[in-house]
């Protein structure tokens, strides 16, 4: 596996080539989300250590991006896992901030935003989109499926933090699946003490996941965010047109590898 791939076609970042700082094909993560379209959690764990050298990265970036700098966006860290698990994650942004003038984000599941180490490292992104699909911790346990150590109260009180310092775009992106949806009221009043820039409301849409809700479901729980800076949703948005460099590596990160 190479630990950058894409560009792909987010509906919530453009054209986005992904760096994954794990890149493992046997999935480690903090989570087991029953969405995952990784599929299941094999090992769940909350201590970060270095999966991938910078040497490693250095190299594929430096074969990669020249190749399609012209059709990306922005560089998002993300991929086969946690992208915080990775203990070399701020020495891997400050290589690419030293590389390329591209806008730097990440996709993280706020697991170890409890962390004031992971904080300081993040603070360096120009956005963050961090997760929250529950409003408490019977909700996080049913959903998320979190690794040891880490609850519903670390993982809020983790973001509060975050967003208190951050200067970046700070997203709240919101996964509804059918076991959850009933606590989209509860979600959005969470989401309201947060004061995100941005929630992503989002549903699996690819397949073998499940458990999708439709558009009228979504749009429901739309309004239960009114108020909010900006809310935009899955069904709404139209995704660019892009052609990854190597399909395969793209893929490799859309379906279940076990």
């Amino acid at each position: 596996m190479k630990t950058v791939y894409g560009p792909v076609a987010s509906w919530r970042l453009g054209r986005s080539l992904g760096v994954d700082p794990i890149c493992r094909k046997l999935k480690i993560c903090s989570f087991d989300c029953i969405y995952c379209q990784l599929g299941k959690t094999r090992k769940k764990i909350i201590q970060r250590k270095k999966f991938v050298s910078l040497a490693r990265i250095k190299r594929d970036v430096e074969e990669v991006l020249p190749k399609v700098k012209d059709r990306t966006d922005i560089i998002t860290f993300s991929g086969t896992s946690e992208p915080t698990l990775a203990e070399n994650l701020e020495e891997i942004i400050d290589f690419l901030r030293g590389t390329t003038d591209l806008p730097l984000a990440i996709l993280t599941n706020s697991s170890l935003l409890f962390k004031e180490e992971v904080r300081k490292v993040l603070y360096k992104l120009n956005k963050v989109v961090a997760k929250l699909d529950a409003p408490n911790q019977e909700v996080l346990e049913k959903i998320n499926g979190p690794a040891e150590g880490i609850t519903f109260e670390k993982i809020m009180k983790g973001i509060k933090e975050f967003r208190k310092d951050y200067r970046g775009e700070f997203a709240l992106q919101i996964m509804f699946v059918k076991k959850n949806k009933e606590f989209a009221s509860d979600i959005a009043k969470v989401a309201r003490e947060i004061n995100p820039d941005e929630v992503e409301i989002n549903t699996p849409l690819r397949p073998p996941l499940g458990e999708p809700l439709n558009k009228k479901e979504i749009r429901e729980i739309k309004e239960k965010f009114r108020g909010l800076k900006k809310v935009i949703t899955v069904y709404e948005v139209k995704k660019p047109n892009v052609i990854p460099l190597d399909l395969r590596e793209v893929q490799k990160r859309k379906r279940p590898t076990l």
